[in-house]
């Protein structure tokens, strides 16, 4: 066994294969695989082998999409079978909702490439002719979908990286994983320690027992997960006698099961209510190749349900139960990417469609690893989403919800109630008796909207304009013309001083920094090929001390970030501050006359102008105000201590009794931030489009000096951008607006897609915002949008259609 290698992955199952052989495919052949037992024993040698393209994540469909695409060659390349049965998957539909999904959804895999036929229910039954049709509204087909051997594909990627010069030791348990004085890992195991650069994480079952190794907490627990097979059905084996291809895996989305043939028998998976997280406490050391009895009655409806859809699987008997456990996260997508707070360690965990995503996810933390980036947006699966509240009865709460959600309808609003409330600010109480319907970011709860009285406070998700589409005007309107308040104390909140602060932060950030004291600046982190990764609001508050806001969700990502990249020099300190301070936003046109009331600084423009801040008491309660907003008015964000919060709220609400003065959600803000243009992170900020092409041309300034990123992006301006971030406005609206991720034609050819929309209230037109190809980015450009399934008519816009001179944000 080696004693030094680059890479250390450690976990034998597919998921960590997958990452062996693609670190190996990218030309690091000094990299070794450590197996507890042998390969598959964890979870894969279990799974029933599903290849299910269809995911409503940006991120992970990308990674779906290359793990099918590569084991569709792999026997080729190994000489390996994988038993690739390539039988397509149909999703069938029992209401308008559903479909709705399917269509949104298809969208999404047009823009990434993924195949997607729309059939009805006469074509089920010519596909699938045991199929009762009965109740069914449709249906789609990924004819490129279908199941694998999971031990196979496994064994095949093994002899893939193999082939490489990569090793793999099996029945070598890792015991311990400590920093060397040089900072390299020295990885210990019951054979020898090795020495490396990198550590890999895919231990599935064991991560949270892996990640404690190096201090970490990793959100990932196992959900017991059972499927059932039948014996041979007569109808199957004459069928396959006859040379007649085998059904297609077929997914009563409305009843929440999967069906397969397997050896001319069925394959019944359901996701069922009420199946329990395992190993919450660790794996026990009996535990082995082992499964958990069967419980069939927790899936009877299940059973009861595939009869009626499916007759024939009524007809045969039970051969075997398998129940297993398969590692699921609270949101149910994986973790891939860099560790929080530890150098050169890496997470490929969480995987509930492991086989799936294993050849994906594998070649994302390959590109990670070697290239320092990856090459496709991976937010929604960085395992930095995540932040210390996520912790054991936490995990066992939302595994177990995301298990049995796994079929539900995967709305653009959804919210999903466990584990909640968790973090709730001081005001949530006062919110909550205004008729706040809540949601969630990085635990925190956020008034999405606002009921009015007699409107029962609840969501009602759809597609579609939904329950809160009128009262969100509402909140739009008075907005426009009063004042609202709105909290958004979840922002992620840091100080950044030291003599080495500034320096340390022009590197960071493509933007000037603020100059003078009290001024406040947009500032945009790049990464190293020129795409945007993070933005920061910062405001300077002395010569060598910053305060740095950022979004809620964003706080473990963006203080990963802070630290990795400060001087090791002492230079420069850093604080997190989020729990420790709120944030009450006043917006609108009277939100100089309430704080007027409230405070007795000078609030006037030439006192107080745009993208300012002071220090100054509202009421009782020491303060910092900054003059700036999200949705494009007069305008300004208390800054304070949270134990104060209540105080400043009660001051704020009996201030402005007589100005019109209301709460505002959310959803609100996301309307009036799409009438400015403004861009959020994880759609129009990404590291897939270069900070020019998602228009930052004012906030990046590649002539101030070199920053992270600076070089690649010059670059990639001389070689051309294939995108340019644009507004459009949506005509022949019905209900249905554009909320992002819709495909853009132009005449028929896909050349572009969209990134958020709706209705904006302020000039009464549905909107987007989106990118397309340059030669289509022309105000004035007609274009075509796939909105649920049907075209409508989008015209390129100027940016901003509300106020494009700032005039009522800066009160001109």
């Amino acid at each position: 066994m080696k004693t030094q290698a680059r890479v250390v992955v450690i976990g034998g199952g597919v998921v960590g294969v997958g990452t062996l052989y693609h670190l190996a495919k990218k030309g690091w052949t000094d990299v070794v695989l450590c197996e507890r037992t042998e390969l598959t024993a964890g979870s894969t040698w279990h799974a029933a082998g599903l290849l299910p393209l269809f995911n409503m994540s940006y991120s992970v469909g990308q990674i779906h999409k290359h793990s099918v695409a590569l084991y569709d060659t792999l026997e080729e390349e190994t000489g390996q079978p994988v038993g690739f049965a390539k039988v397509g998957n149909l999703r069938l539909a029992t209401n308008r909702a559903r479909m709705d999904e399917y269509h949104h959804y298809a969208g999404t895999a047009r823009t990434i490439g993924v195949n997607v036929e729309f059939l009805t229910p006469s074509e089920i039954k010519d596909l699938v002719p045991y199929c009762n049709i009965e109740g069914l509204v449709g249906g789609i087909l990924h004819p490129d979908d279908g199941y694998i051997q999971p031990a196979d594909v496994t064994m095949a990627m093994a002899k893939g990286a193999r082939d490489r010069g990569a090793e793999i030791y099996q029945h070598t348990p890792v015991t311990a994983i400590e920093r060397t004085d040089s900072g390299e890992w020295r990885v210990k195991t019951t054979k020898g320690d090795i020495v490396c650069e990198h550590v890999v994480c895919a231990t599935g079952n064991y991560a949270r027992e892996t990640g404690r190794l190096v201090g970490l907490d990793i959100p990932s627990i196992p959900v017991e997960h059972q499927y059932l097979i039948t014996e041979p059905h007569p109808l199957l084996v004459e069928r396959r006698k006859n040379g007649e291809r085998e059904m297609p895996i077929l997914r009563e989305s409305d009843a929440s099961y999967y069906m397969r043939e397997e050896r001319q028998g069925i394959i019944l998976g359901p996701y069922e209510a009420g199946a329990p997280a395992c190993f919450v406490d660790g794996v026990p050391s009996t535990f082995e190749k082992d499964l958990f009895p069967g419980d069939l009655d927790r899936i009877e409806t299940h059973i009861e349900a595939a009869i009626n859809r499916v007759p024939i699987f009524g007809e045969v008997g039970v051969k075997e139960v398998i129940n297993g456990p398969i590692a699921y996260t609270p949101d149910g997508s994986p973790l891939v990417g860099p560790a929080w707070g530890v150098r050169n360690f890496w997470i490929n965990e969480g995987h509930s469609f492991g086989v799936t995503a294993a050849g994906g996810a594998g070649w994302q933390l390959a590109e990670w690893i070697v290239e320092g980036q990856p090459s496709i947006d991976m937010l929604g699966v960085d395992p930095r989403r995540f932040g210390d509240y996520a912790g054991k009865a936490y995990l066992r709460t939302k595994n177990e919800e995301a298990y049995a959600s796994v079929f539900v309808i995967h709305y653009h609003d959804e919210e999903r109630p466990a584990a909640r409330p968790l973090k709730t600010t001081p005001c949530y109480d006062r919110m909550k008796a205004l008729g706040a319907v809540f949601g969630q970011k990085f635990g925190w709860e956020r008034p999405n909207w606002f009921a009015p009285e007699g409107v029962e406070a609840r969501d009602e998700w759809s597609f579609r304009r939904s329950n809160y589409f009128e009262p969100v005007g509402a909140e739009c309107r008075n907005v426009h013309e009063n004042v609202g308040l709105q909290d958004m104390s979840a922002f992620s909140k840091f100080l950044v001083s030291g003599p080495g602060a500034e320096a340390y932060l022009d590197r960071l950030v493509a933007n000037r920094i603020p100059k003078r004291e009290g001024r406040v600046g947009l500032c945009h982190a790049l990464n190293a090929q020129g795409g945007v990764r993070s933005e920061f609001t910062i405001m300077r508050d002395g010569p060598e001390s910053f305060y740095l806001v950022s979004a809620g969700a964003m706080e473990r990502f963006d203080w990963d970030y802070l630290c990795k990249q400060a001087p090791e020099d002492g230079s420069v300190r850093l604080d997190k501050i989020t729990t420790q301070h709120g944030v009450l936003v006043v917006a609108g046109p009277k939100s100089r006359e309430l704080m007027s009331r409230v405070t007795d600084t000078d609030l006037s423009n030439e006192a107080f102008p745009w993208l300012t801040g002071r220090f100054t008491d509202v009421g009782l309660a020491p303060c910092r105000l900054m003059r700036l907003n999200f949705v494009g008015e007069l305008g300004w964000e208390i800054h304070h201590p949270l134990e104060m919060q209540n105080h400043i709220f009660d001051a704020l609400m009996n201030a402005g009794r007589d100005l019109g003065l209301k709460p505002f959600g959310i959803r609100a803000m996301d309307s009036l931030r799409v009438e400015k243009s403004y861009r959020l992170v994880g759609t129009e900020l990404s590291i897939e489009y270069a900070a020019f092409e998602s228009g930052l041309h004012r906030f990046v300034h590649p002539n101030k000096g070199d920053f992270i990123g600076r070089d690649a992006l010059v670059a990639w301006q001389q070689r051309g951008f294939q995108n340019a971030f644009v507004t459009f406005e949506v005509g022949d609206i019905d209900d249905a607006d554009a909320i992002g991720n819709e495909p853009i034609f132009h005449n028929g050819k896909l050349i572009g897609r969209a990134t958020a929309g709706g209705y904006g209230w302020r000039v009464g037109k549905s909107l987007g915002l989106g990118f397309v190809h340059p030669d289509h980015a022309e105000p004035g450009t007609t274009l075509e949008i796939d909105i649920l399934g049907t075209r409508k008519p989008i015209t390129i816009i100027p940016e901003s259609p509300y106020d494009p001179e700032n005039a009522r944000l800066r009160d001109r």
